[in-house]
């Protein structure tokens, strides 16, 4: 019985290491809406520390990256570990933003959630109508 339970223990190890690896490369989820002049981005992240999520902006390019440490105690007795420890996503905005102008508003993580606000700019001039 011995054998059996820690061969199932085994396979339950396997099929979470391999979840954890997919929601790796799919995760987080992404919310992007406009309003009040602003790019606003909604990115599901829960169980991370604020401390250890890392922002950057290069032209309309968003980078997000988190790591989880887990600590060797927990780790062997890791069951079954499907949530991912680690976030590196590149998400493509669709604002033009100036190399070198590159702004956030603000940025707050709460509940799980990251809430970024990226000023928008009108480029083009306005058309008066006769």
């Amino acid at each position: 019985m011995g054998l059996a339970r820690h061969m199932a223990k085994e396979v339950m190890r396997e099929i979470g290491n391999k979840s954890r690896e997919f929601y790796e490369f799919v995760l987080p989820p992404v919310d992007m809406h406009l309003g009040n002049n602003n790019l606003v981005i909604t990115v599901d992240i829960p169980g991370f520390n604020k401390d250890d999520i890392k922002l950057s902006l290069d032209g309309n390019i968003l980078s997000i990256q988190e790591h989880k440490e887990i600590s060797d105690e927990k780790n062997k007795n890791i069951i079954c570990n499907q949530r991912p420890n680690i976030i590196d996503k590149k998400i493509r905005l669709p604002i033009k933003i100036k190399e070198g102008e590159e702004k956030v508003n603000s940025a707050k993580y709460a509940d799980g959630v990251l809430t970024i606000k990226i000023p928008t700019s009108t480029t083009g001039k306005p058309i008066s109508i006769e």
